[in-house]
């Protein structure tokens, strides 16, 4: 997709049309969305009416996550995330838009008492710097105004420490970052600081989980700088395989496309436009080091390669490092593999060097419990009183 005509100030027609949206509700923004009615009993009507999404990644959460909701809105996500997560949870949600912020903020009491603890925070910020605290920077323009160069400058030197002594959301804090239809209202260029931005936050193990329009083709130029398109989820749609390679190339693994729309939302110039959400993790990143591991890949197909180029051919011992031993034996690929572990585990700081890519099989000499040298059968009566060999 290239990048957007300066004629098109995109931050400004997002800005626009949102601010307006908060105050009355717009039905051609995003796509219609069923969600869960027992957390939409909570939720004022005022919030509903002005919500405006494409899916609902709320979905995949689980009591206790540490949630940040990107482009948060009026809030509709992160009250049902906050039920979801319970009083062991927490929900951030950030916003650059101020109308939204206030909408969000003005029933967080209220939602609060209804479901019986308050586990909900709104910050001003824009999601592709999400290290900027825009209250604490406006706190500082107000008295440092930026009206010349040197100011400028200064205020820009000023933002810099901020995002060091007061980021808006810390790195490793989250357990699930959710998005409901604003990747797409980002400008291009600041796409690639978008994504780092996600992975960064995020704990290891974390993972990502973004509702947005997606698009089965290039969006020609001339969509892109149409102002009402572009703020209206159309225009800045990525491509529907260049979104699953934005969380690739950001160091996700694990990508799994968990809900897609089958039929188009919208068509302008023959171009389909749809919903699609992703999960996808945070954590593949270490060395890798041998402790005897292996898995068996259960199938159903004959061979699949993961993020990492690593084969596996369906029903054998799959020589594994330990790093890629516990990514395997956890979500998302926990169902589709049996763990071997060793006989005799190897200590971490005793751990060779292991190179992943050789697609080595382990010998059951290692992986097989008990000793090679004992013979053991099963006797005549081994089904007697409910013996566990039959």
């Amino acid at each position: 997709m290239s990048t957007t005509s300066e004629s098109l100030n995109v931050d400004g027609a997002v800005r626009d049309r949102y601010s307006n949206a908060a105050q009355a509700a717009e039905a051609s923004l995003c796509c219609p969305v069923s969600y869960d009615a027992q957390y939409l009993e909570a939720i004022p009507p005022e919030i509903i009416e002005r919500d405006y999404g494409c899916g609902d990644p709320s979905k995949y959460l689980q009591p206790g996550d540490h949630v940040l909701d990107l482009g948060s809105g009026g809030g509709k996500i992160c009250y049902i995330a906050s039920q979801v997560v319970g009083t062991d949870g927490y929900v951030v949600g950030v916003d650059i838009n101020d109308d939204m912020l206030n909408l969000a903020r003005k029933y967080q009491d209220e939602v609060a008492g209804r479901i019986g603890y308050r586990n909900t925070d709104f910050r001003k910020g824009r999601i592709q710097d999400l290290q900027l605290n825009m209250e604490l920077f406006e706190q500082h323009l107000s008295q440092h105004p930026a009206d010349s160069a040197i100011s400028w400058l200064a205020a820009d030197e000023a933002a810099a420490r901020l995002r060091q002594s007061s980021p808006l959301v810390d790195s490793d804090s989250m357990d699930a970052v959710v998005s409901n239809c604003v990747l797409n209202l980002v400008r291009n260029e600041d796409r690639r600081q978008l994504f780092a931005e996600v992975y960064r936050v995020l704990r290891r193990g974390g993972r990502a989980i973004i509702s947005d329009i997606v698009s089965d083709d290039d969006v020609p130029e001339g969509l892109q700088n149409d102002p009402d398109l572009w703020s209206g989820c159309i225009s800045g749609a990525f491509r529907e395989d260049r979104f699953l390679e934005a969380f690739e190339n950001a160091g996700f693994y694990g990508l799994e496309i968990v809900n897609r729309q089958e039929e188009a939302w919208a068509v302008v110039d023959g171009i389909e436009f749809r919903s699609l959400t992703v999960r996808a993790w945070k954590g593949k990143d270490g060395p890798c080091l041998d402790r005897h591991q292996a898995v068996i890949y259960n199938g159903p197909w004959r061979t699949v390669i993961d993020d990492d180029g690593h084969k596996l051919d369906r029903g054998k011992r799959m020589a594994v490092c330990d790093k890629t031993f516990n990514i395997y034996t956890s979500k998302p690929y926990d169902v589709q593999v049996t763990a071997v572990p060793p006989a005799q585990a190897v200590p971490l700081d005793r751990a060779a060097d292991f190179d992943c890519h050789r697609g080595a099989i382990r010998s059951p000499v290692v992986t097989k419990q008990g000793s090679e040298a004992l013979n053991i059968l099963p006797g005549n009566d081994c089904c007697e009183d409910g013996g566990s060999c039959c």
